[in-house]
């Protein structure tokens, strides 16, 4: 089969025959119809990301149809069109991964292939109102804003809900759930296309970070957050800190701008704010997902769709941090 390769530092992209997967049991084999990138490969592919081993075939999100499973057992997903959950492991604890916890695509093979096995308890039926494309931009990405949305941050209808960075794959559907659950939600974006864009799926404003002052005009707008999503962190956090309303809840799992600065704690104490951790989510955040995006018809967002033999092109496109929404491969 063909597949997307990590072969070495020097070739981390490369197009290539290998193996088709051997199954064990409990494992079902997908043909992938569909994958999308996620900041975690491209951090792969430059070598920033702990745990790199070569060869490994890339990709954490997938969609696709079962063609073969190891137990007889599960013959009934054969031929199931079918999204696959990214997360493996998690374990007994609902509140943090276990030891064992990995995501599919770095230590396991993934979905930047003809072919991709996976363990048959992470198969869920394909949402009947997506294609394939929408399908693989779901998992990784809806799967981590779920859960620090609604099982970190809680949000719910009303709440007032900041989503810094809205252009990333997270970005994009983590409004389009906010919005779909009631909240008034306001998006940051250094682009203002990209802003134009989150107000077209329902964003109420947003405004462009690389202004002087982003916060004060935040602040005019919306008075005050109760739900921060943060992927970017860097040196404005303290800025952040500063838009939360009492009680509110900032949820972030990733730092791109860099880490949190030395801050003031005063006002985290004294406004009773909670700084949350989190990364992927569980089987129930996952279920739970599904079941939004399937009762809302959401739709995630993609920007542009590749062939897998010119994933390259599309590494370079998510270098450039162009795009609004999710980069896919087609299989």
């Amino acid at each position: 089969m063909k597949a997307i390769v990590l072969e070495s530092a020097e070739n981390p992209i490369v197009y290539k025959d290998v193996e088709t997967p051997n199954l064990t049991p409990g494992e079902a084999l997908v043909q992938v119809k569909a994958a999308a990138l996620n900041r975690r490969d491209f951090w792969i592919t430059i070598g920033k990301y702990a745990g790199i081993k070569y060869p490994s075939i890339l990709g954490s999100d997938g969609a696709g149809i079962v063609t073969e499973v190891a137990d007889e057992k599960d013959k009934n997903w054969i031929g199931k069109e079918v999204i696959i959950n990214p997360g493996n492991d998690w374990g007994d604890h609902p509140e943090y991964q276990s030891k064992d916890f990995k995501i599919l695509g770095l230590p396991d093979n993934g979905t930047f292939a003809q072919y991709v096995k996976v363990k048959v308890d992470n198969l869920y039926d394909k949402p009947v109102h997506l294609n394939w494309e929408q399908t693989a931009a779901l998992p990784l990405a809806g799967l981590t804003v779920y859960r620090a949305l609604f099982t970190k941050a809680r949000a719910k209808s009303g709440d007032r809900v900041l989503i810094v960075g809205v252009g990333a794959g997270t970005g994009s559907v983590a409004l389009q759930l906010a919005v779909a659950a009631g909240c008034k939600v306001f998006v940051t974006s250094g682009s203002g296309d990209k802003i134009k864009q989150a107000r077209k799926l329902g964003a109420a404003a947003g405004v462009n970070y690389k202004a002087q002052d982003w916060a004060e005009e935040l602040k005019h707008l919306a008075g005050g957050f109760d739900v921060v999503i943060d992927s970017a962190l860097g040196d404005d956090f303290e800025k952040v800190i500063g838009l939360c309303n009492p009680g509110a809840r900032i949820v972030f799992f990733g730092g791109t701008a860099g880490n949190i600065p030395s801050i003031n704690a005063r006002p985290l104490f004294w406004k009773q704010i909670q700084l949350i951790g989190t990364t992927m989510g569980n089987k129930e955040d996952f279920e739970g997902l599904l079941q939004m995006v399937n009762d809302h018809k959401i739709i995630p967002v993609v920007d542009e769709v590749f062939a897998l033999k010119d994933a390259a092109k599309a590494f370079d496109k998510m270098k450039e941090l162009s795009q609004f929404g999710k980069l896919v491969l087609t299989v």
